[in-house]
């Protein structure tokens, strides 16, 4: 098993750098509830066929608690993306009280 370079919520500026990308992977319903602004979102099983939608550049990819972002990591890494996994995900994101946007009008939250 190849290390998924990883950071947790401690090593990511707030707020985030410019250029830095964050790739959602979690699922629709997830990412209209609360998400990271300018986020790009791409569910884990569309990676494959979306990999021409992903802007180049660091990307730090996040998902609920860390487990399919670093799937998704992994995946990208072997692509040859600048990729590094948010471990403890939305959900340490959510706790430290770190801005999030939502799609559906409501107050922006981690399902």
């Amino acid at each position: 098993m190849n290390q998924i370079p990883t950071v947790t919520l401690d090593g990511v500026p707030d707020p985030l750098p410019e250029g830095l990308v964050v790739l959602d992977v979690r699922e629709p319903v997830e990412w209209e509830h609360g998400h990271i602004e300018g986020a790009v979102h791409v569910p884990l099983m569309d990676l494959p066929q979306r990999l021409g939608d992903l802007p180049v550049g660091q990307t730090l990819v996040v998902c609920k608690v860390g487990g399919r972002s670093a799937q998704a990591v992994g995946y990208l890494a072997q692509q040859g993306y600048d990729v590094v996994n948010l471990d403890g995900g939305m959900l340490d994101w959510e706790a430290a009280g770190r801005p999030m946007v939502s799609e559906n009008g409501q107050q922006p939250r981690v399902v």
